[in-house]
C-alpha cells in the first residue's frame, strides 16, 4: 500500500460565546451557548510558508446488508473488510492532501447485530476501512446519527478514534462539541464542520444537546468563526440536507447557500466551502458569493433496488486551496474538479469509477447533474 498522510488534529477551541463576542460587529449576527474553553490555539499558516493542498470529498457511505455480507466475505467468513470496496476510489482518495467522507450511520457492536434500513448499525471494521483507503477525516452528522442512541453514536466516535480517523457533526461531551476539528494539510490548517437537518424523529438525548449538530445557520457561522480564532485557514462545511431522490437542490438548500457563502467577518468569509449529502443522487456544483458549494455528493457506498438504481451513483469533489500572498487574507480555490463514481452491485459489489469506457450511461448521468446549474463556467472540469 502506499504512503497514507496523516492529519494532525490541533487541540484547541474558543467558546461559541467567545465566538460570538469577537464578531459583534460582523455581517451577521448569531446565538451559541456557553462550553468548554481551552486556551491554547494554533497560529494559522503564514503566507511565505503556505504552498497549496488537494481536498477531495466523497458521499454517503451507507452498508446495506449486501454491501455488509460483501464485506463479511472479503474477509474470509471472519469479522468485516471493506478496503476491496473502497479500492476503486483509493488512488483519488490517497493522493489527496486531504480527504473528506460521510459517514451515514452509526456503528454496533464488534460482533453484532448489525441493521440495514430503518434503524442502521454497521460494523465498526468500517473505520479502519476509511482510514486504509486514504481518509482523514468523515462528517458523523446525519439522519442515522441515533438510529442506535447515544451508545451507538459512542461506539462509531470510539472505533474512529481507534483507527486514527477524524470526524466531525456528533459527539460524547459539550467540550468535544465547542472543540473543531482541525486538520493539517500540508501547512494549512483546516476546520471540518458538519451538521443535519435532523435524525428522523429520534430525539437528541435528554441533557445532550451538544450530542448532534444541527442544521441552524447561526450555530453553523459560529461554529466557523469559531473555528477561525483557533488557526483554521480553511473553513469547510458538510451539511445533510435536501429532498432525497431530487436531482435540483430543494429552496432550503439554495437559500442556506446563499445565507452561509455571504457570511463574512472583517471582509472575508466565514465558510469556504460546503459539502451537501443525504441527497442519495448527485446533484449541482455552484459558486454562491464566490465560494463553491456541492449541493449533494450523491453516495458513495450504497446498494438499492433497480427502481432506486441512482442511489448507486455519485460525484467525487476535487479542489486545491492555493494561499494568500499575504498571511491572514483568504485562501482561494484554484483548481475545481469533480469524478463520477458508482457502487457496481457485480458480484462482488465494488466502487468505481465510471468512464466513458465503464458505465458511461452513470457516468453522462452524473455529469449533466454537477454541471446542471453552470458550474463549467466557473471552471469546474471533470477530473481524469
Amino acid at each position: 500500500m502506499g504512503r497514507i498522510r496523516r492529519p494532525v488534529r490541533l487541540a484547541g477551541v474558543l467558546t461559541l460565546c467567545a465566538a460570538l463576542a469577537s464578531c459583534s460587529q460582523t455581517q451577521t449576527g448569531t446565538d451559541a451557548a456557553a462550553g468548554d474553553r481551552d486556551e491554547q490555539r494554533i497560529p494559522a499558516a503564514r503566507a511565505a510558508d503556505a504552498e497549496p493542498f488537494t481536498l477531495v470529498a466523497s458521499g454517503d457511505v451507507i452498508p446495506y446488508p449486501s454491501i455488509m455480507r460483501q464485506a463479511r466475505q472479503d474477509a474470509g467468513g471472519e469479522g468485516y473488510d471493506f478496503t476491496r470496496i473502497f479500492a476503486g476510489i483509493r488512488p483519488v482518495v490517497a493522493q489527496a492532501d486531504l480527504a473528506l467522507c460521510h459517514m451515514e450511520t452509526p456503528y454496533g457492536d464488534d460482533d453484532g447485530p448489525f441493521t440495514g434500513y430503518p434503524l442502521f448499525r454497521s460494523p465498526p471494521q468500517l473505520a479502519e476501512s476509511l482510514r486504509a483507503t486514504g481518509y482523514d477525516s468523515c462528517s458523523t452528522a446525519s439522519n442515522h446519527t441515533l438510529d442506535a442512541g447515544m451508545e451507538g453514536l459512542t461506539r462509531t466516535l470510539r472505533a474512529m478514534d481507534e483507527a486514527g480517523l477524524e470526524h466531525a457533526g456528533s459527539a460524547r461531551s459539550s467540550r468535544e462539541r465547542n472543540s473543531p476539528t482541525l486538520l493539517k494539510a500540508g501547512r494549512a490548517t483546516v476546520a471540518h464542520l458538519s451538521y443535519t437537518y435532523g435524525t428522523n424523529g429520534i430525539p437528541v438525548p435528554d441533557g445532550k444537546p451538544w450530542a448532534v449538530n444541527l442544521l441552524d445557520p447561526r450555530k453553523v457561522v459560529a461554529d466557523a468563526r469559531a473555528a477561525r480564532k483557533a488557526g483554521a485557514d480553511v473553513v469547510v462545511a458538510s451539511v445533510h440536507w435536501g429532498t432525497e431522490w431530487q436531482q435540483k437542490p430543494d429552496a432550503r438548500q439554495l437559500r442556506l447557500a446563499k445565507r452561509l457563502t455571504a457570511s463574512r467577518s472583517d471582509g472575508r468569509r466565514d465558510i469556504d466551502l460546503i459539502l451537501g449529502t443525504h441527497n442519495h443522487v448527485p446533484q449541482a456544483y455552484e459558486k454562491v458569493n464566490g465560494t463553491w458549494v456541492v449541493y449533494g455528493l450523491g453516495d458513495q457506498v450504497a446498494s438499492f433496488i433497480p427502481s432506486m438504481y441512482r442511489g448507486n451513483e455519485g460525484s467525487t469533489a476535487r479542489f486545491t486551496f492555493t494561499p494568500p500572498e499575504r498571511a491572514g487574507e483568504p485562501w482561494t480555490v484554484s483548481e475545481a474538479g469533480f469524478l463520477v463514481t458508482h457502487s457496481d452491485t457485480g458480484p462482488p459489489f465494488r466502487v468505481v469509477r465510471a468512464t466513458e469506457d465503464r458505465f458511461p450511461e452513470v457516468r453522462q448521468r452524473v455529469r449533466e447533474a454537477v454541471l446542471s446549474r453552470g458550474a463549467a463556467d466557473d471552471g469546474l472540469t471533470e477530473t481524469r
